[in-house]
C-alpha cells in the first residue's frame, strides 16, 4: 500500500472534497441549461442576458461626468433611449451658443445620471427583455 501526502491529514474527508454548504442554492444556475449560458434568474427562471448590470450602470452613471451620455443604455441594447440621450447631449452643446442649451444640458445630464443609479439599484433588462447579469 502506498502512502500519499495527505494520509495523515486529520481534515481529509473520505470520498474526496466536500462542496460548500451553500452550493446547492446556485447549482441550477450552472447546470448547463440549454439556451442559458449565463444562468437563469433564481426567482423567475428567465435566462440572464450576456450583458452585465454593473457595466451598464457604471457606463450610464460615470460617462456623463466627461460629457458623454447614453452609453450604458446603448450597451444594454436600448437603442432608442441611448441615442436620444447621446444625440440630445451633443445637440444641447451646440445650442449653448443660442442660450437654450443652458437648460437642456443639465436636464439630459441629470436624466442620464439618475438612469444609471436606477440601473445599478434595480433589475434592468436588456433590449430583448432578459434580466442583465448581476
Amino acid at each position: 500500500m502506498t502512502s500519499g501526502p495527505h494520509d495523515n491529514d486529520p481534515w481529509q474527508q473520505p470520498g474526496g472534497p466536500v462542496p460548500p454548504p451553500y452550493a446547492h442554492q446556485y447549482a441550477h444556475q450552472y447546470a448547463g441549461v440549454p439556451g442559458a449560458p449565463y444562468g437563469v434568474h433564481p426567482v423567475t427562471g428567465v435566462p440572464y442576458s450576456d450583458k452585465s448590470k454593473v457595466a451598464a450602470g457604471l457606463l450610464q452613471l460615470l460617462l456623463p461626468f466627461v460629457g458623454i451620455c447614453g452609453v450604458g443604455r446603448l450597451y444594454a441594447g436600448h437603442m432608442a433611449i441611448g441615442l436620444i440621450q447621446l444625440i440630445g447631449i451633443f445637440v444641447s452643446y451646440v445650442l449653448l451658443f443660442v442660450l437654450i442649451g443652458f437648460l437642456l444640458v443639465p436636464g439630459i445630464w441629470l436624466w442620464t445620471v439618475i438612469d444609471g443609479i436606477v440601473m445599478l439599484a434595480g433589475e434592468p433588462k436588456d433590449g430583448f427583455g432578459r434580466p442583465l447579469r448581476p
